[in-house]
């Protein structure tokens, strides 16, 4: 009996055996197990050294990976990592948990990474309070979920007015490179009364982040921000994690009764990191090489942002890369059919000089006419119609060949556009509140 407490002690410290498979063979971006047995598809595993069991001091390789399919028995497994060292012969065990992460206060004003790792040098999260939260999560049930609030205020003039964005409103920002996406997504970041920002930056190159974080946020508006970054270069799992990891954040402070502005960009990179996933696991190409899984992605992602079933809402910035300015590109036309609205940015007015290049009479909020009283909805549909007769003749009165008095709502049209695209027009650091913008642009049309 004397020794009971000593067999107990060295019955603790026996290693339980648990189940692995093998690494039979690698292709592509694809690691093959075999042997794993009833492992679901979503499962994280770990790669380790087929002799890690022998070691006293710990393993001497270790990688995570995510199941992303089967074929004729055999895991296709994607590491979260680069595929250097992964051969034939390597264990790998399975993690059967969801993945998780635990969400605090202490988030705010931090940049991550897709696993939620810090990248700012400023020493590691809190690992107290808050909660721990699937990173993969359904949507809250449509029917609990509250209607979509009043407007948020965002600071720039064109959003507040002519394309007006509410609480728990989605929004996608569609445009090509180098267009001022960034610039103005900047822009919404510090000028908005959203309590709480979350930015998701998916497939961006690093020189990119940098600017974006230093020269667009800035302090002021990363002291109210959680930054959530992969970089292109990553694998597509973990770009496809940070996409999933920015709706958790906002998530978390959306149940804490916070009115949270998320933006994620881009949607197109996270596309594309699920349609190599998807190719990689054996599904076919479909509309220009987007595989299935692609198109199923997209609605279950977005839908996770929006009003939630308290007191909080997301509300969502969604951009889309669209080559050659193409709206019916696949991403493009799915994610339009999604949200709640539109915004193109116009290379040509870019080219002008003119930022934000939002081109408004292509671009759609479909929270109007609802959520504008109904002085703001005449207001917004004068100054549309003079925009649009202006666009109409625009041709004409470039070339010389329109005669003044043929139409007086062109005339009046040539008359207020110089004045409509100054108030259009707006500076980076300069912010406008939601009632000056309508005062000025009332005051721009009040003869219209």
């Amino acid at each position: 009996m004397e020794q009971l407490p000593d067999l107990i002690a060295q019955l603790g410290a026996l290693r339980l055996a648990q189940p692995y498979g093998r690494v039979v063979g690698v292709e592509g971006l694809v690691v093959q197990v075999a042997g794993l047995g009833e492992v679901a598809v979503g499962s994280r595993c770990k790669i380790v050294d087929s002799d890690a069991a022998l070691l006293p001091h710990g393993v001497m390789f270790e990688r995570m990976g995510e199941v992303v399919g089967y074929s004729n028995g055999v895991a296709l497994l994607m590491p979260y990592g680069g595929m250097d060292g992964i051969g034939p012969g390597k264990r790998v065990y399975p993690d059967t948990s969801q993945p998780t992460v635990r969400v605090n206060h202490s988030w705010i004003g931090r940049v991550v990474n897709g696993l939620g790792v810090p990248l700012d040098g400023r020493g590691p999260l809190a690992n107290v309070g808050g909660q721990e939260l699937l990173l993969k999560a359904n949507p809250p049930p449509a029917f609990q979920r509250k209607m979509v609030g009043p407007k948020l205020d965002t600071g720039v003039r064109v959003m507040n007015t002519m394309l007006p964005l509410c609480e728990g409103q989605r929004l996608g920002i569609f445009a090509g490179s180098g267009v001022g996406k960034s610039v103005l997504m900047g822009m919404l970041a510090q000028h908005s009364n959203a309590e709480v920002t979350v930015i998701g930056l998916i497939g961006e190159r690093g020189k990119e982040l940098n600017e974006f974080i230093t020269e667009q946020l800035g302090p002021q508006g990363l002291a109210r921000s959680v930054v959530i970054t992969a970089t292109g270069d990553e694998p597509p799992l973990i770009r496809r994690m940070a996409a999933y990891l920015t709706l958790t954040v906002a998530e978390y402070f959306r149940d804490c009764g916070f009115k949270v502005l998320l933006m994620m960009d881009s949607v197109t990179r996270l596309a594309q990191a699920q349609r190599e996933i998807g190719l990689a696991s054996g599904e076919p190409p479909t509309t220009r090489g987007y595989t299935p899984s692609v198109f199923a992605e997209l609605p279950r992602l977005l839908e996770r942002a929006g009003p939630g079933v308290g007191k909080g809402s997301i509300s969502g910035i969604f951009t889309v890369l669209v080559e050659g300015s193409d709206m019916e590109e696949p991403v493009a036309d799915a994610v339009r059919g999604i949200l709640d609205g539109h915004v193109v940015l116009s290379r040509a007015m870019a080219e002008r000089g003119h930022f934000p290049a939002v081109d408004v009479l292509k671009s759609v909020s479909r929270m109007v006419p609802k959520c504008l009283t109904p002085e703001e909805n005449k207001l917004v549909m004068r100054v549309r119609q003079v925009m649009s007769a202006y666009e109409d003749m625009a041709e004409l009165i470039r070339l010389g060949a329109y005669a003044a008095g043929s139409d007086a709502q062109v005339d009046m049209a040539i008359k207020l556009m110089p004045e409509l695209t100054a108030f259009l027009r707006q500076a980076p650091t300069e912010k406008t509140s939601m009632g000056d913008s309508f005062g000025k642009l009332a005051a721009i049309v009040r003869d219209v």
